[in-house]
């Protein structure tokens, strides 16, 4: 999104088998820009084995032993896809008398603009940031060391990103034709184990 971080009232990051996210939050989190973080997911087919207690709990651990006090700290242990982090938080922090006019939104970055027109669907009136580490698509798929998770996920990521608007899950954000022609060809490579089906086959195809 080339958002540039700024102070919010909450950073909220999302769940998922990266515990970059977490380290992302707490760099956040230690050069002023939120007093408080919410960690939210529960788990999935990608990370019950890599993180059995939850997405959300293993991200908290992650910010204590990097010195992140526990009362900066929130989590939310139920959410399994990214409409659910948004209501699921935005109900926690509801409950605990957290006033949010900010939110800085922290993801994995090929997920930043999908989780970001979902928020902004799902939580009208609040400023959204987007926020993810910084580093090349390169530096990325080394940090994971796993090339096809990462390139299944995101072609994943970028369907949903055309599709769902219509389902009323986000806003509409248009995607470029070079980036449509881009998940097509991966389409047509194999990449496709995160794809959405309908049970006749891949939905948007």
């Amino acid at each position: 999104m080339h958002h540039t971080p700024r102070p919010c009232s909450v950073a909220i990051g999302l769940g998922s088998h990266d515990l970059g996210v977490a380290d992302a939050a707490v760099d956040l989190y230690r050069r002023g820009m939120t007093p408080l973080i919410v960690f939210t997911g529960a788990t999935s087919r990608t990370t019950r084995d890599r993180m059995p207690r939850g997405e959300a709990v293993h991200y908290r651990e992650r910010a204590l032993e990097l010195g992140v006090p526990d009362s900066a700290v929130l989590v939310e242990p139920h959410a399994r896809n990214t409409g659910e982090n948004i209501r699921f938080s935005r109900a926690l922090l509801e409950e605990n008398g957290v006033d949010v006019s900010s939110v800085l939104l922290v993801s994995k970055p090929y997920e930043e603009r999908r989780a970001n027109a979902t928020a902004r669907k799902l939580w009208p009136g609040v400023e959204f940031v987007s926020a993810s580490s910084p580093m090349t698509f390169e530096e990325y798929v080394a940090s994971i060391r796993d090339d096809r998770l990462v390139i299944d996920m995101l072609v994943g990521a970028l369907q949903r990103l055309m599709i769902y608007p219509d389902r009323g899950f986000m806003v509409a954000d248009p995607v470029p034709g070079e980036v449509t022609a881009a998940y097509e060809r991966l389409c047509r490579a194999g990449f496709t184990s995160r794809l959405v089906t309908d049970g006749r086959g891949v939905v948007g195809q």
